[in-house]
């Protein structure tokens, strides 16, 4: 496994990260058994980011992770979960949420912990109610150890979030066909040029790059 750093913290994260929206199914459910060995097998070969949200799988992500990470499995690797924003209405709320995925995820920090999807009115909405007091506290108090954003909007409304404080990373959707849709290849850019380190989703859009494709690129 190749390894790149965070260019605030030196922290060192795989190049290869596991995604937890969507677990392998087993009839109109998760196949619990098979999404525990995924997990454990990616990092048993030196894969150290995992990816959840509170909505992933109606909320069943992160509990399945949490038992993924059992047997010694948490202390491998750097979890990275999100703030629902729509879920918050003040800002207790976000001290509520995230300790309540504390404790569905069996630990006393979260790595990086993300506002989940942000455009510029659910971002001023959310700095409206304090989140960047909650984040600050949040690190001070050690309940998370980087914070950060995953986004779907335009180039300028990421550009203002970027800009608006201190992260110490992003989370885009990039791909070759994303190069200039959302944040692009101009965000990605922008963000690293601020030093916050770019976290990649989406880069074969949930499969679809890969196996919805002609015979003829299937073959290659």
């Amino acid at each position: 496994m190749l390894y790149r750093t965070v260019p605030k913290t030196s922290d060192r994260l795989s190049i290869l990260g596991f995604g937890c929206m969507r677990y392998p199914s087993k009839g109109r459910g998760i196949d619990e058994e098979r999404t525990i060995k995924q997990i454990r097998h990616a990092i048993d070969n030196g894969v150290n980011y995992l990816d959840t949200a509170p909505v992933y799988h109606m909320g069943k992500s992160e509990p399945i992770l949490a038992k993924a990470l059992a047997d010694g499995y948490r202390e491998k690797v750097r979890i990275a979960t999100k703030l629902p924003h729509w879920s918050v209405e003040t800002r207790e709320d976000m001290d509520r949420i995230l300790n309540e995925q504390l404790k569905t995820l069996g630990t006393d920090h979260i790595d990086y912990y993300l506002l989940h999807t942000l455009n510029r009115t659910a971002f001023r909405r959310l700095a409206g109610l304090g989140v960047f007091d909650f984040l600050d506290s949040a690190k001070k108090d050690g309940r998370i150890k980087n914070a950060g954003f995953s986004f779907h909007a335009t180039i300028a409304e990421f550009k203002e979030i970027v800009d608006a404080y201190s992260w110490e990373f992003c989370q885009i959707q990039y791909n070759y066909l994303d190069e200039k849709n959302q944040a692009g290849t101009e965000g990605l850019k922008y963000a690293a040029s601020k030093g916050l380190a770019v976290i990649i989703m989406e880069p074969l859009r949930g499969g679809n790059l890969a196996g919805r494709v002609p015979d003829s690129v299937q073959r290659i």
